[in-house]
């Protein structure tokens, strides 16, 4: 089993689209190096910025979330974005054209 995190946000508006780009390229570097990740990624689908991680364990996902880069695009990100995340277990991970419909169909607002 691993651990698929899958979050979305869309900007407020087009202005913040340095500041967000800024915070997620750091934010996913860091998450390419963190112990316990698998794979990481970004996709836009349908206006939504989409992230999909895959990690060993769910505590491997939380040391991440609250720490460096990823740390400080949390505390920025209600000035600039909504969004909705979600976590699960599961055998495999999901394809980026199952992202976008999982995200909507169980992703808890932030």
């Amino acid at each position: 089993m691993i651990y698929v995190s899958i979050t979305g946000l869309r900007l407020k508006g087009p202005l913040h689209a340095f500041r967000f780009w800024w915070h997620g390229s750091r934010s996913m570097a860091q998450a390419l190096r963190a112990p316990g990740n698998l794979q990481a990624g970004m996709q836009t689908i349908k206006g939504i910025h989409h992230t999909l991680s895959v990690w060993t364990d769910e505590a491997a996902m939380r040391r991440y979330l609250v720490s460096g880069a990823h740390r400080h695009a949390m505390a920025a990100f209600r000035s600039m974005a909504t969004g909705r995340t979600m976590g699960f277990y599961a055998d495999k991970a999901p394809d980026w054209s199952e992202v976008h419909e999982l995200w909507l169909s169980d992703g808890k607002d932030v």
